[in-house]
């Protein structure tokens, strides 16, 4: 499954948002790292990590993002999160799935801002990839 739509987020959830999220938030959004799917370095960003019938998930919620692509090539990652590193593997969520998953992110994160406004922008599911992850290394910081 392949996103085909993306919405540039604002400069200022950008630039700002996530850094800001992450001091605020931190019980809730998380360090990404994936490695690059041309160069291999590794790219991070801030998400918020979905935690649903007792798996975790990682939904692009701007649609098919740099991170989204970098990680259905790379099939693992890292997230930095409550004071540890945690390696994990990740297997795209298939197109049916994501109802359920989109729902329960804006149940979740709605009132995240700009979460919900993105959700109206792009408003179908198979537009946010969104990828199952299994912790298989944890580390302290």
């Amino acid at each position: 499954m392949t996103a085909t739509h993306y919405l540039r987020p604002p400069w200022a959830a950008r630039v700002i948002g996530g850094r800001m999220a992450r001091l605020f938030k931190p019980q809730v959004v998380s360090v990404l790292s994936v490695p690059g799917r041309t160069s291999g370095a590794w790219r991070s960003t801030p998400v918020a990590v979905l935690a649903h019938d007792g798996q975790e998930y990682l939904m692009a919620a701007y649609g098919d993002t740099e991170w989204s692509r970098n990680l259905r090539a790379a099939g693992n990652g890292r997230l930095t999160r409550k004071g540890a590193v945690e390696e994990f593997t990740a297997e795209e969520v298939p197109v049916e799935e994501l109802p359920g998953l989109v729902e329960e992110y804006l149940r979740q994160f709605g009132g995240m801002p700009n979460v919900t406004r993105t959700f109206q922008a792009l408003p179908d599911p198979a537009d946010h990839p969104a990828f199952r992850i299994t912790v298989t290394d944890r580390r302290a910081r």
